[in-house]
C-alpha cells in the first residue's frame, strides 16, 4: 500500500511540474501577501500563455503575471511583459514593463485597496500581443 501511494504522490508531482502551471513568487515590496480573486490566463486561441493574479497585501494591491513554461518551449523567450492595478474608472496603478524573456513579473505597489480593482497582464511578442484581465474585486 505504501508503494501506492508513494507512486500516486510523486506521478501527481511530476503532472503539476509538466503541466506548465503557475506559482507566485516572493513578492518584493511586501513579504505577506494573499491572492484575491480567482486566477485570468492569457490564452492564444486554446493555449494558455501566461496566469495573471491580483493580490493585496501590505496595505497595497499588487498585479502579478507568469508566463507558462509549454508557451516558453514552444514560443522562446522573445517577449515582454507588462502588468499593473486597473481601478472601475481605468486608471492604471503600479505599472510595471519587465526585461525581454522575463518570464514572471510583479507589478508596483497599487494605493488602491479601497478601490474596485482588477489585475491587467500582457505578453507582447514579436509577432503577438496578448492579454488577460482578472475579474474586479472591491
Amino acid at each position: 500500500m505504501r508503494k501506492i501511494l508513494a507512486a500516486a504522490a510523486v506521478a501527481a508531482a511530476a503532472s503539476t511540474l509538466l503541466s506548465g502551471t503557475a506559482h507566485a513568487e516572493s513578492n518584493q515590496y511586501c513579504n505577506s501577501v494573499t491572492q484575491i480573486g480567482s486566477t485570468a490566463y492569457v490564452m492564444n486561441f486554446d493555449t494558455k500563455v501566461a496566469s495573471v493574479k491580483q493580490f493585496k497585501g501590505c496595505g497595497k494591491n499588487f498585479s502579478y503575471i507568469y508566463v507558462w513554461d509549454q508557451w516558453i518551449a514552444s514560443h522562446g523567450r522573445d517577449f515582454t511583459l507588462r502588468t499593473h492595478i486597473l481601478t472601475r474608472d481605468n486608471n492604471s496603478h503600479g505599472y510595471k514593463t519587465g526585461a525581454r524573456g522575463q518570464r514572471e513579473l510583479w507589478g508596483g505597489p497599487a494605493d488602491t485597496i479601497d478601490d474596485c480593482t482588477r489585475a491587467h497582464g500582457e505578453v507582447d511578442g514579436s509577432s503577438y500581443f496578448l492579454f488577460a484581465k482578472t475579474s474586479e474585486r472591491c
